[in-house]
């Protein structure tokens, strides 16, 4: 009877391996990673990239309190690095000079014209004032509840909008200081705040040491105020709602204007910073803002939909005849 054939194996490979000579050197074999465990960390960096894709395209709502100190501190750092831009009076004054002769050369100059007109009327002059100190921030806010209330999905894009837009002024603001057309000199504007004694304006009256009076480029009222226009009349149903928030920048552009706190292309600065903003959050979302979804889209899932057990009765009666 012969070896087992196990045995005849092992004999056969020590002698290979005797006859290899030690020149040879035995090398283990390679570890292989199971597929199992690649393919699961694939699923994972898909899952991941999904998630990523998808709140971008539907961006969640979210958190109020959070939100809330977001806002809070984006706005406290806004006021902190535009009040701490050196005011820099001289090149102000030489940068107001420079636009006042641009708009003359245009055919545009006409601010001091509507400054006096409405400095005439007491009543409407004062309104304007008021306007300017405090609209600006009320319906800012307002329209942020309530895209945060109405449209979810759409509240992190239109913020980020906000957001973007403000930086850049806040570049423009350090970048090209400018003197107000109320703080011209030998400009023969009317100052209307100290005229007319209105309150609540940190632009001009004793409260003007707090704020920096020379960041007009851009103006952030015509910023800010065609940002609300625009997601009111993008978002609203009622028609005259979508009217009055195109008439919304159109009114701010007349006030800051005729209060000499701006000049036409301050107004033009703060339409190039929001368009800068719509462009990046279209980058960001890889859609226009006003063309996501209303409701974002882990909230309008589909919840399976129950029945009583006895509206089933019948069928299954029936099934069993």
């Amino acid at each position: 009877m012969g070896e087992p054939t196990e045995i005849q194996q092992g004999d056969t490979m020590r002698a290979e391996a005797a006859h290899g000579g030690g020149s040879t050197t035995a090398t283990a074999p390679p570890v292989r990673v199971p597929e199992g465990a690649t393919r699961a960390a694939r699923s994972r960096t898909a899952a991941l990239r999904s998630r990523v894709r998808e709140q971008r395209r539907s961006p969640a709502r979210p958190r109020i309190w959070i939100e809330l100190a977001l806002i809070g501190v984006s706005y406290w750092l806004y006021s902190l690095v535009r009040n701490a831009v050196p005011e820099q009076e001289s090149i102000a004054q030489k940068h107001a000079r420079w636009i006042w002769d641009l708009e003359q050369n245009l055919g545009i100059a006409v601010e001091r014209s509507i400054n006096h007109a409405m400095d005439s009327v007491g009543w409407l002059i004062t309104g304007m004032n008021y306007y300017y100190a405090t609209l600006h921030f009320i319906l800012t806010i307002g329209v942020l509840v309530w895209l945060y209330r109405s449209h979810p999905g759409r509240y992190a894009a239109a913020r980020t909008v906000l957001f973007v837009t403000t930086l850049i002024a806040l570049v423009g603001f350090y970048a090209f200081p400018l003197a107000p057309p109320r703080l011209m000199t030998d400009g023969n504007f009317i100052d209307t705040v100290q005229t007319h004694h209105t309150w609540g304006s940190f632009a001009s009256g004793p409260a003007a040491h707090v704020s920096n009076m020379y960041a007009a480029m851009p103006s952030m009222h015509i910023g800010w105020s065609t940002w609300c226009g625009l997601t009111i009349f993008f978002l609203a149903r009622r028609t005259w709602v979508r009217v009055l928030g195109l008439l919304y920048p159109a009114a701010t552009l007349l006030v800051i204007v005729s209060t000499a706190n701006h000049f036409w292309m301050d107004a033009v600065g703060g339409l190039v910073c929001l368009a800068v903003g719509y462009f990046a959050a279209r980058w960001l979302y890889h859609e226009w803002v006003f063309r996501l979804p209303r409701v974002p889209a882990r909230e309008t899932a589909e919840v399976p939909i129950t029945v009583p057990e006895q509206w089933s009765e019948p069928a299954v009666g029936t099934a069993r005849r």
